[in-house]
C-alpha cells in the first residue's frame, strides 16, 4: 500500500492549491482518507476527511477547503481557496481500511489510520 501526496508548493495569500492523494494497492471504496497537517513547532491536526459521502473538516479551514474523491483514480483531493499564512504546513493523507464511515468525534484520531503518505509542503507567503 502506498500513498503518495503531492501538489504542495508556494502560494500567495488569498491565492489557491489542489492536493492530490493517489491511493496504490487499496481498492476504492475500501478505504476513507483523512487530511493531516503540521506546521512547525506544532502538533500534526486533522484537516479533512472524507468516506463516501461524509466529509468533515477543521473549523479553521471550513469554508475554504474542499476534499473530494475520483474513484476511478483512487485519488483523493483537498482544494484549498483562500489561503492563509497559517496555512504553511506539511499536509499528510492517511488512509483507514474499511467502508465504514468515521464520525465527527473520531475521525481526527492519527492512530486510527493505517496508512499515511509522506507529506508535501505548502508555503502560504507573499
Amino acid at each position: 500500500v502506498q500513498l503518495q501526496a503531492s501538489g504542495g508548493g508556494l502560494v500567495q495569500p488569498g491565492g489557491s492549491l489542489r492536493l492530490s492523494c493517489a491511493a496504490s494497492g487499496l481498492t476504492s471504496g475500501h478505504y476513507t482518507i483523512g487530511w493531516f497537517r503540521q506546521a512547525p513547532g506544532k502538533e500534526r491536526e486533522g484537516v479533512s476527511y472524507i468516506g463516501g459521502s461524509t466529509k468533515f473538516y477543521a473549523n479553521s479551514v471550513k469554508g475554504r477547503f474542499t476534499i473530494s474523491r475520483d474513484n476511478a483514480k483512487n485519488t483523493v483531493y483537498l482544494q484549498m481557496d483562500s489561503v492563509n499564512p497559517d496555512d504553511t504546513a506539511v499536509y499528510y493523507c492517511a488512509a483507514r481500511r474499511g467502508s465504514s464511515r468515521m464520525i465527527s468525534s473520531s475521525w481526527r484520531q492519527q492512530d486510527l489510520y493505517n496508512y499515511w503518505g509522506q507529506g508535501t509542503q505548502v508555503t502560504v507567503s507573499s
